[in-house]
């Protein structure tokens, strides 16, 4: 009798315990609990911590809270101007709301899928409505953000936010490669002439202004040049002819005794000349003085006009 007693506290000590464990449950930092009651959502914990459900009625199926990782696989997509393209993206999502993520698919490996026809359906959209250019150029983060968003829209009646959407590769294929590079390189060499051609159109053009103000410069300079040397040869006649006023017999005669420098040079100087001559009449007398014997003394003969000066240029 004592022993079937025993038992029986025994088997009740266990069966509080069974139902005391089945009353508990954890709810961890990185997750968030949705509570069924048969099979009904009943509510939402989002909170860490200590739970408590009705053991046997209620069910507890976690989520995760954490940002997730979708890794889409490499698609061929075809650009706006006919390229294929190779496009290896990924893309991050969260659970935000658990009853509608519960109610619409379930599990994450369902969610996984849908997003991941999601990710594929947006890039065709997005990358099929531009140029093969754009893929590759600075225009790639607004792209991204063009997919994000269209994904957004759809993953919201998941209980899912799309946090972000990445591209990382882009090539083209292997058959199509050779061919593109060729006809980038011709169009980089297409252009490049005609940048030549420009710099060269404009080069010219400068160095006709050049050439152009070279020979205004130059004319203006000779001009004002010639008014300079017309002004100093009118200023030096006027200056000259007041010294000669002053004293004309004494020019006279300078200029003579230039005359005589220029002529008789060298060592065999011969000039054949009447003794009358006036070149030679300041041989036969200085004026102003007496000479003797037919020497310098005669009477002086008029003065000579100046000769004219010359100026070197």
């Amino acid at each position: 009798m004592k022993h079937n007693v025993a038992t029986v506290i025994v088997l009740v000590v266990a069966a509080i315990v069974i139902i005391a464990f089945s009353s508990v449950f954890t709810v961890y930092q990185t997750q968030q609990a949705l509570v069924l009651e048969l099979g009904k959502p009943v509510r939402i914990i989002k909170h860490p911590g200590l739970e408590f459900k009705l053991p046997f009625i209620e069910d507890v199926v976690d989520m995760d809270k954490r940002i997730l990782a979708l890794q889409g696989p490499t698609e061929e997509v075809i650009a706006a101007d006919q390229k294929r393209l190779l496009v290896d993206s990924f893309a991050r999502f969260r659970i935000t709301d658990p009853l509608e993520f519960y109610q619409t698919v379930g599990s994450e490996a369902v969610a996984r899928s849908r997003l991941g026809s999601l990710l594929n359906s947006a890039l065709r959209q997005v990358l099929g409505s531009q140029d093969f250019q754009a893929a590759l150029s600075g225009e790639r983060g607004a792209l991204m953000l063009q997919i994000r968003d269209i994904m957004q829209a759809d993953a919201r009646r998941f209980g899912i936010e799309v946090v972000d959407v990445r591209i990382r590769r882009t090539d083209l294929p292997e058959a199509n490669s050779l061919a593109i590079y060729r006809r980038m390189q011709t169009e980089r060499e297409l252009e490049d002439k005609k940048k030549r051609d420009e710099g060269a159109e404009i080069a010219t053009r400068i160095r006709a202004d050049a050439d152009r103000q070279r020979t205004i410069l130059l004319a203006e300079a000779q001009k004002t040049a010639e008014i300079l040397r017309g002004e100093g040869d009118a200023e030096q006649t006027r200056i000259l002819g007041q010294a000669i006023e002053q004293d004309p017999e004494f020019y006279a005669f300078y200029r003579s005794l230039q005359a005589y420098r220029t002529a008789l040079t060298g060592s065999n100087t011969t000039l054949v000349l009447t003794p009358d001559s006036q070149f030679f009449r300041y041989f036969n007398g200085i004026p102003g003085t007496n000479g003797v014997g037919g020497g310098l003394g005669a009477a002086s003969p008029p003065p000579a006009p100046p000769a004219p000066i010359r100026h070197g240029r």
